[in-house]
């Protein structure tokens, strides 16, 4: 099976006319669709691995829960395996993704980050 590489920036969305400039007001503007979600996911940062559980996923991005807080700014890789009722798929797919983490903060018991997706790439197709 071939590899399929892509760049989550292929589909720019551009805001409505009359909204805010984001580089004005830096306030978060979500361009996705975020499914929410709980799947566990392996994170690695370097020679540093994290495990942790997704919150929702979206085409750019990933907010998760784990235990230990990360840096913002810290390149990360992890896999997600979207479940094919979730893509409409017949099989469950595998992707690996990199990123970067834009925020961390502490929520109750745990620590939630969220992280851009920034390319993807489909490993497996059951």
């Amino acid at each position: 099976m071939a590899l399929i590489v892509m760049n989550s920036f292929e589909s720019p969305v551009f805001p409505e006319p009359g909204a805010p400039d984001p580089a004005v007001n830096p306030q978060e503007v979500r361009c996705a669709v975020r499914f929410p979600i709980s799947l566990p996911m392996e994170i690695s940062a370097g020679e540093a691995k994290f495990r942790a559980f997704t919150r929702d996923v979206s085409a750019n991005g990933v907010l998760f829960e784990l235990d230990e807080p990360l840096e913002a700014g810290l390149e990360i890789r992890f896999s997600l395996r979207m479940p094919r009722t979730v893509l409409g798929t017949p099989h469950d797919v595998l992707v690996h993704c990199l990123g970067r983490v834009v925020r961390c903060s502490m929520s109750q018991s745990h620590y939630l980050a969220a992280s851009t997706i920034d390319q993807y790439e489909i490993a497996e197709k059951e």
